[in-house]
């Protein structure tokens, strides 16, 4: 996004010659595209609604590989981008392959896996209430700490002090809208994104970036809204300005998935 470009102006103003421009729809998941933890019909329509309409879409998300193989095989998507930028899969129907990449090699990942459990062992003896995310035993790439999925939410302190852990042990840490996501390496959201962007969709990001739209909530969102011009936040992104190494330039007057569904329904009015 351009350094004068202004910040947080409602969707429901986007022009429509920039929402008829819109080819391509990137979107987070949790609190994103989910509304309190669950996928509604609405929002779920609406990824129906955008595919139907000829757009390409990939979720962007934190979620481990276990839940993204399913995504990608069941959701009208192009593909997903899971743990932060660890990997995309994209399954084509008609050869009925599952095309999976990784930023690392498996040998890579089994020897941080030591080092990660080492992280581990420290966030849960330092931060009371901390735990490691239910859906860990389907992961490749990361650690996932819960701070308020199925656990009553820490103060911001705590979060800020598992975050800390992981960048002592030299770890990246991510903070998103229920877990701390940590690894080792230089990947993330935008640099597997630029990956199956070229890879899969045959889009070049540094030429054709103004026709993707990318949704999200969360801190760890951040490098796609400082990247791409339209940067789409749903309401409860106002929940970490102040936080956010970079805002998103439209956001939405609702929270959650309810918010996703006006970011659809305006792309999808201009092309009508």
């Amino acid at each position: 996004m351009r350094p004068d470009q202004p910040t947080l102006q409602p969707i429901a103003e986007m022009p429509d010659e920039v929402a008829a421009s819109i080819r391509f729809v990137l979107v987070d998941i949790d609190d994103t595209l989910t509304t309190d933890g669950r996928l509604t019909a609405s929002a779920y329509a609406a990824l129906e609604a955008l595919h139907d309409a000829g757009l390409s879409i990939a979720p962007v998300t934190g979620r481990p590989a276990g839940w993204c193989d399913m995504v990608a095989r069941f959701w009208p998507v192009s593909g997903v981008i899971g743990e932060n930028g660890a990997f995309y899969f994209s399954y084509d129907p008609h050869t009925q392959r599952m095309i999976r990449a990784h930023a690392v090699d498996e040998g890579v990942r089994r020897q941080q896996a030591d080092k990660l459990n080492e992280i581990r062992k420290r966030v849960l003896a330092e931060v009371p209430g901390a735990a490691v995310s239910a859906d860990q035993p389907f992961r490749m790439v990361d650690l996932a700490i819960d701070f308020c999925e199925d656990v009553p939410r820490l103060p911001d302190d705590a979060v800020a002090r598992i975050k800390q852990i992981f960048e002592e042990a030299g770890a990246v840490a991510k903070i998103s809208s229920i877990h701390v996501n940590g690894w080792f390496g230089d990947h993330d959201k935008l640099t597997m994104t630029r990956r199956f962007a070229d890879e899969i969709l045959g889009l070049n990001l540094e030429r054709d970036e103004a026709a993707v739209v990318y949704c999200g909530d969360s801190p760890n969102d951040a490098p796609m809204f400082g990247y791409f011009t339209n940067g789409c936040g749903v309401a409860n992104v106002r929940d970490f300005i102040g936080r956010l190494d970079a805002e998103p330039r439209w956001i939405a007057s609702a929270r959650g998935g309810a918010g996703f569904v006006e970011i659809a329904e305006r792309i999808l009015a201009a092309r009508r």
